[in-house]
């Protein structure tokens, strides 16, 4: 595996951050469940995402962070029209979008049932 731009290791959750030059081949190369969070620094609810989640107990091991401002290529791929977007990847496999509030709980459930869907290929 390549190196991959870390920003943060914690117990359990690693968390990178990526770009259009290199989303695909990191993703690819990921282990595990990843959630790929799409922000921007004017964004609060963004602001808020990047405070919260890494430290929220989610069926994850990975958060994936991706400034939408910076990378309107990978935007593009993933048809996001608002932020934060949240995708659920597992194994360099795309699952779902995860759509609902950032709560823990709604989260987990979220998550859940994005990975219970068929893989498919990343966009």
């Amino acid at each position: 595996m390549t190196h991959l731009p870390t920003v943060k290791t914690g117990d359990a959750l690693t968390e990178y951050e990526l770009t259009d030059l290199d989303v695909d081949r990191h993703l690819l190369d990921l282990s595990g469940r990843s959630l790929v969070v799409f922000t921007s620094a004017g964004c609060a609810s963004c602001r808020w995402a990047r405070k919260s989640l890494a430290e929220m107990e989610l069926p994850i091991e990975q958060l994936v962070w991706i400034d939408a401002a910076n990378n309107p290529g990978v935007v593009q791929r993933y048809d996001v029209f608002h932020l934060p977007a949240l995708f659920a990847v597992k194994d360099g496999s795309f699952y779902d979008q995860v759509s609902c509030r950032l709560h823990a709980n709604e989260l987990c459930l979220a998550l859940d049932a994005a990975f219970s869907l068929p893989p498919e290929e990343l966009p």
